[in-house]
């Protein structure tokens, strides 16, 4: 019998990560926005996100922070987002969001609506 292929997306392809001291709310997996020198903060609904936190510190005082590549994302919100390219912004629990102004455009290579996450690259 002949197997049906599907394109998979793996976390993280082309990563590239840097350190910041990690401030209020940063958590592994949440999207997180320079909040002051050297530092990341989670989003509040509607900012700009710089990356995703790959890692926590052990001691939770430093975090690892993709901002390039692609990775796996939450989303929310009325509109579901699509394969190409979205305005996103935060959503505020750590995920983003579809829309209409502000924002920033990235490009979705992947949209699971069923566990309503996303693949962008940052």
């Amino acid at each position: 019998a002949r197997r049906q292929r599907q394109m998979c997306i793996r976390d993280s392809i082309g990563a590239w990560c840097a350190t910041f001291a990690a401030g209020t709310g940063a958590e592994e997996g949440k999207v997180v926005k320079v909040s002051a020198n050297g530092t990341v903060s989670k989003c509040a609904a509607n900012d700009g996100f710089c990356g995703v936190v790959a890692a926590m510190g052990r001691d939770g005082k430093a975090c690892s922070v993709q901002l390039s590549g692609l990775v796996r994302v939450p989303y929310s919100g009325e509109t579901a987002p699509a394969v190409g390219w979205n305005l996103l912004a935060a959503d505020g629990n750590g995920g983003v969001s579809v829309v209409t102004s502000g924002g920033h455009s990235y490009l979705a290579v992947e949209v699971d609506t069923t566990g309503k996450t996303m693949t962008i690259m940052l």
